[in-house]
């Protein structure tokens, strides 16, 4: 059969309600439910992303090549099964996993085949056969997004100081964001693409104008797609104006919206930071979903009332300016405030930078020493889209700069606005350019709600800590010259850190990129295989260089392997996902005939739903999410029936309901990597209680890192991976000078060229030129080159005191040196055998109590 691809096409204009017609395949970003009268009447519930309508936009090349990409896969059901075997096995107990396989085998001998088939049919109508599940995944979450599904970037600071006070930086910000949305709605965006790949360009028709919108029955995600005015909080207040015409060009200079900032922050900073707390309905898009769509409720209750108008301007604002008072002076406090906001109690009210948000819209947040980051709604979006955003961004505010020096300096844009000075006032049509303050009228039911919202607020950042790592001992450019992938080096660093700490290896996430697929969202690399069991425990036991750096370079090429297969989408958990969400659907269909009903929210706590943020891979592609259990495969509550009611012949495959589908969406370890040079730091919050969520970027010649936890030690952990890349460097180096060959890799051109030169003097080139070039002891890194005590290294340049040193095998690995964990288990199992096998005769066991009662010191009692 052939493959069916939509005609893609910008959403439809605004103007409609939030009506849309029912239809059981309409994923829950475009409701399958009848929609309560709670959201602004100018949004528009998105359309489905699976239907073919009118295209408006004809010649733009940012969505010419939709069509053309191929449907997302759906793999093989054997192989799917066969990697979920792999996946498990180094996780398990032998027990476990016979078990696990048990499982599998009687999934493929029966309900699997049935729901593959199922699925089969089903996918031949959509545009992709994971897209509605995948839907449904996030806005069926109801815990609160912030810290479980928003991700965040903290961007470079300007490159000019002068320019990085808070409202020149924003206002910087804001003018080159409008010129990406200008580019996004002019379809003048170039495509993203890979190796000459194109890639799916559709998210970006939903990352403007957008908000996350609850129900009674889940969230959903709709849009004003002719959205023209951005709202800007300040001190927790609401402040609006316009920024764009009709026709998407700019009507404000980049003057005239600094004005406008400076113009809101003298404003806002009238009312005492208190008092303008206990208003700070920002902090109600913080709330449980269902408590937020019943607040929404009491917005809205009154058409045209005053807070229903307050809600519509924030809703349909292009994006979101937060303008925060506080100035964080380290990267760890820095990376807090971009995810979830201080908190700060002062006279018992909360004052901190967590009330200055609005969590179901895209934000742009500036501090106040001109800090700047982005935190996302992320059910519509991946990390590579909205990376893409900043880096434009970014690199706008700097060419626009040189441009001010430089009128012929280059720009990003195809064409962009008119300059607004210039222009006539009467061409910008019906627009408001000075900025309104929303008042909002502060019934007591809200202000208590504000009241609650915040305290809940406040102890989920105090059940969360951050930690940052910004290494510069080297970065992308060594690790490839030493012939690892760097997205799979740092991979293992983790866990080695992990290993290092706790003897053990845990459940790990990492999102894979399928956006050379149509409407592609990601796919999950699961990390830990035999090979990275064996290369930690070989790390952390008294093993040769050689062997260690033989079993990193043997995980991290299975590490590559597997990226490149889920890059392909032939990983196993969507696949698997959605065989267990059409199996819930047949639940849900059963129990609706025998009178049972369930709302659209999961009852899952602790699992946000999706993966974790995007990432790049080692072969060049950016890989996204998540947010997941892996973010989004987790149980929801309509898997479950309320009166002990088990539909005929739809008991759950026993693969759903083994020990191991639970353990591989459990997540310890959730990492991702994304980034560029335009970003100091990115990251999220943990998905797991247990767990650690870890955003890194792999830089030339540095790693930044960001770890979050609810209190696991995170400073430790990322100590311990500090002193793990030292370590595995010195390994390098001696495994390359034991081995007495060059590290492989790239050298740059002129390098080769001298490489490849003949000797002087040897044919042509001799001569007085020559000699005067051999003249002075040539200075090199290849083995030749001793290191403090004689030892040897293989690379280059000169070479610290403290790098070159000789250290002792226990100087960089946290205090503790080598250790084989592996023996130490041994032992124990040795011990419980020893213990199990003999009972001892009753002399025996009493000759050692009383040796037990002689050991130590005994103390003199002390009078009471």
């Amino acid at each position: 059969m052939p493959t069916q691809v939509r005609i893609f096409t910008s959403p439809r204009p605004l103007g409609e309600t939030l009506t849309v017609p029912e239809s059981p395949s309409v994923p829950r970003s475009m409701p399958e439910y009848t929609h309560k009268p709670t959201t602004s009447p100018n949004l528009k519930a998105l359309p489905h992303p699976m239907t073919s309508y009118e295209d408006h936009h004809k010649g733009g090349v940012t969505f010419a090549q939709q069509d053309k990409l191929p449907k997302l896969p759906i793999p093989d059901l054997q192989k799917t099964c066969e990697r979920y075997l792999q996946a498990l096995k180094p996780l398990q107990s032998p027990r476990e996993h016979a078990d696990t396989r048990h499982a599998v085998q009687e999934f493929l001998n029966g309900e699997g085949l049935v729901l593959n088939e199922k699925l089969k049919n089903y996918a031949e109508g959509k545009t992709s056969y994971i897209e509605q599940f995948w839907y449904d995944s996030y806005l069926n979450f109801d815990n609160p997004v912030v810290l479980n599904l928003n991700p965040f970037f903290l961007l470079e600071d300007d490159p000019t100081p002068a320019r990085n006070n808070q409202v020149t930086r924003a206002a910087s910000l804001v003018v080159s964001a409008l010129e990406f949305v200008r580019a996004v709605r002019k379809e003048e965006l170039p495509p993203d693409t890979v190796k000459g790949t194109p890639l799916d360009m559709y998210q970006y028709s939903r990352l403007f104008g957008t908000a996350r919108v609850p129900t009674d029955d889940g969230c959903q995600i709709e849009q004003d797609p002719d959205s023209k005015h951005v709202v800007v909080m300040c001190h927790g207040q609401f402040y609006w104006f316009d920024v764009l015409d009709d026709n998407s060009d700019a009507i404000l200079t980049e003057k005239d919206i600094a004005v406008n900032l400076q113009t809101i922050i003298d404003d806002a900073t009238q009312t005492p930071i208190q008092e303008a707390a206990k208003g700070a309905l920002g902090v109600l898009s913080t709330e449980n979903r269902k408590v937020w769509s019943g607040l929404r409720d009491l917005l809205t209750k009154e058409q045209g009332s005053n807070n229903a108008d307050c809600l519509q301007y924030v809703d349909t604002a292009l994006f979101v300016v937060c303008l925060d008072y506080s100035e964080p002076t380290t990267a760890a406090a820095l990376c807090q405030n971009m995810l979830c906001g201080t908190s700060e109690i002062e006279k018992g009210v909360q004052i901190g930078t967590c009330t200055n948000r609005w969590y179901d819209k895209l934000q742009i947040i500036v501090c106040k020493n001109g800090s700047a980051g982005i935190n996302f709604e992320h059910t519509g979006v991946d990390g590579h889209t909205v990376l893409r955003f900043a880096s434009d961004i970014y690199t706008d505010t700097i060419l626009r700069f040189a441009r001010t020096i430089n009128g012929n300096a280059p720009t990003l844009w195809a064409s962009t606005s008119p300059d607004p000075s210039k222009r006539d006032p009467e061409s910008f049509g019906d627009v408001t350019t000075t900025p309104h303050k929303l008042e909002w009228d502060m019934v007591p039911e809200l202000s208590i709600a504000v009241r609650f919202a915040e305290t809940r607020l406040a102890d989920l950042i105090e059940q969360n800590e951050f930690q940052t790592l910004d290494f510069g001992g080297y970065g992308k450019n060594h690790i490839t010259a030493m012939g690892f992938s760097p997205d799979a080096f740092v991979q293992m660093a983790f866990q080695a850190a992990y290993y290092g700490l706790y003897g053990r290896v845990e459940c790990t996430y990492e999102p894979a990129m399928t956006k050379m697929f149509l409407h592609g969202r990601t796919e999950a690399i699961r990390t830990v295989t035999d090979d990275v069991v064996s290369f930690v425990q070989t790390f952390w036991a008294d093993n040769p260089v050689e062997k260690k750096t033989e079993a990193l370079r043997k995980a991290c090429q299975r590490h590559v392997a597997t990226t490149r297969d889920c890059a392909k989408a032939q990983g196993c958990d969507r696949h698997l996902y959605a065989l267990f969400c059409l199996w819930q659907r047949m639940v849900d269909e059963e129990r609706s005939d025998v009178g049972m009903s369930s709302n659209g929210y999961s009852s899952v706590i602790d699992s946000p739903v999706g993966s974790p943020p995007y990432s790049t891979s080692p072969i060049d592609i950016v890989e996204v999410i998540q947010p997941t259990r892996q973010r989004g495969d987790s149980t929801n509550s309509r898997s479950s029936s309320s009166n002990g009611h088990v539909p005929q012949h739809q008991t759950m495959p026993l693969i759903f309901a083994d020990s191991g589908w639970d353990k591989l969406n459990t997540t310890i370890l959730s990492t991702s990597n994304c980034g560029n040079p335009c970003l100091r730091q990115f990251g999220f919050g943990p998905v797991s209680g247990e767990g650690f969520g870890i955003g890194y970027i792999i830089k030339d010649d540095r790693i930044s890192i960001c770890v979050s936890s609810r209190h696991r030690q995170t400073k430790r952990f990322v100590d311990t991976l500090e002193s793990y890349l030292l370590e595995i460097r010195r390994i390098m180096r001696l495994s390359v000078g034991h081995g007495g060959g060059k590290p492989t890799g790239k050298q740059t051109r002129a390098r080769e060229a001298e490489d490849n030169r003949p000797p002087r003097g040897a044919g042509h080139g001799g001569g007085a030129s020559a000699r005067l070039k051999l003249r002075g002891r040539l200075i090199t890194g290849s083995s030749d080159v001793g290191l403090g005590g004689g030892k040897k290294s293989g690379l280059g340049g000169s070479v610290s005191p403290t790098e070159g040193s000789m250290m002792s095998e226990d100087d960089e690995l946290g205090g503790y040196g080598f250790f084989d964990a592996g023996m130490l288990l041994q032992a124990l199992k040795a011990r419980e055998q020893s213990f199990e096998g003999a009972e001892g005769k009753p002399s025996e066991r009493a000759a050692v109590n009383a040796r037990r009662r002689d050991v130590g010191k005994k103390l003199r009692l002390t009078d009471y």
